[in-house]
């Protein structure tokens, strides 16, 4: 007995009519449509032919013989090629047409929105009215990809692709397939869904998962923080209204970094008679 043809399968169909510009291909119940230029060679009548099924731009259930890189039951990493604001953004799979990851799959924050050329990892899925989508994949998923880390990897340097944010932070999956995870604390600066990242371990757990960082190392940062405060200071006239008494939300909002970084930084400032604080201000010594 003859089946509902669905988007996202990969099925034999025969060849029920050869047209000029294709093959229109049958279950028995139903026809699709395999334009000539999705068609891999040229079918004679009654001929069966493996496809993998699709909706066109404009909706209509369509065939290819071009096999995509994931399916209903699969995943992989998927390259962005483009951004809808209103819809979401796009994935090539493998065949002509690219695929939408919904908007509604995206975090709600818009900065952190995938851009063209990052990497997610994804499959495939059916929404209610039986449209095909791109899927991002879940923890489980990428568990399976992933291999437990070594002691000795503290401070060490590696790459990896940030599949999840949290509350807390963002989850990234390293090259050598490490489960790994960069706290929001510890972003040099913000991070997108899909973004390759660069990151140094800054702790190994017992489960096998790593902490990461974008931070240098505290010596390196101090250097660095206290640079980026002398620079705001010389951009507002010598003097800023910070010290190391302020707010930690306050100093989060306007550089970016912890409050134990701020003090640190205004510490070696003080130290070296580059600044001094007065009446709740930071000022520059001439």
């Amino acid at each position: 007995m003859a089946t509902q043809l669905y988007a996202g399968e990969i099925t034999k169909l025969k060849v029920a009519r050869k047209q000029d510009y294709g093959y229109f291909l049958t279950n028995g119940n139903e026809d699709v449509l395999l334009h000539k230029n999705e068609a891999l060679q040229e079918h004679g009548e009654d001929e069966d032919v493996e496809v993998f099924l699709y909706h066109d731009h404009e909706g209509r259930l369509s065939a290819t013989e071009t096999m995509p890189i994931v399916t209903l039951d699969s995943f992989s990493i998927l390259k962005v090629v483009g951004v809808q604001p209103r819809l979401g953004v796009f994935v090539d799979i493998g065949i002509q047409k690219d695929m939408l990851l919904s908007k509604d799959d995206l975090p709600e924050d818009r900065t952190r929105w995938p851009e063209n050329g990052d990497e997610l990892y994804c499959g495939l899925k059916l929404d209610k009215k039986d449209r095909l989508f791109a899927d991002l994949s879940n923890f489980e998923e990428i568990k399976e990809l992933s291999t437990e880390a070594s002691g000795d990897l503290k401070n060490k340097e590696t790459e990896g692709v940030v599949y999840r944010f949290g509350e807390e932070g963002a989850s990234i999956l390293t090259e050598e397939g490490y489960l790994a995870f960069l706290h929001n604390d510890e972003m040099k600066q913000s991070v997108r869904l899909g973004e390759r990242v660069n990151v140094r371990v800054t702790f190994v757990r017992e489960d096998g998962r790593i902490n990461v960082s974008t931070r240098p190392l505290v010596k390196e940062a101090r250097l660095e923080d206290a640079d980026k405060l002398l620079n705001y200071m010389n951009e507002h006239g010598g003097k800023m209204p910070f010290t190391d008494k302020s707010d930690p939300e306050t100093i989060k909002n306007e550089f970016n970094i912890s409050k134990a970084a701020f003090k640190r930084a205004m510490g070696k400032l003080l130290k070296e008679k580059k600044v001094e604080q007065k009446d709740g201000y930071t000022f520059i010594i001439s």
